[in-house]
């Protein structure tokens, strides 16, 4: 029997102050080539088009963050840590959340 992937997290919340924030989390039957875990993300934070904070993870590029533009690596380490640590990328930012 094939395993599938399993949604473990699918939220979208537009906010007041025209900013968006998404998060999307997939539990995968094999890590994607790249990672070492096998959950697929996309973590978002934008405002008026503008990507502000991203964390995502693909297929052979593995684990990685976009802040203000600039791309760096992310140590995955788990789901808990991965939404504390975007949220304290989006207050760097200045936002509340």
């Amino acid at each position: 029997m094939k395993r599938s992937a399993a949604l473990v997290i699918d939220r979208k919340e537009n906010r007041a102050d025209g900013s968006i924030l998404q998060a999307v989390v997939w539990l995968l039957p094999v890590p994607l080539k790249g990672s070492l875990h096998r959950y697929k993300y996309r973590l978002y934070y934008g405002k008026g088009g503008e990507c502000l904070v991203r964390y995502d993870n693909e297929q052979g590029k593995g684990d990685h963050r976009h802040i203000a533009g600039t791309e760096e690596p992310y140590q995955f380490v788990d789901i808990p840590t991965l939404l504390h640590d975007f949220r304290q990328s989006i207050r760097e930012t200045g936002a509340d959340i």
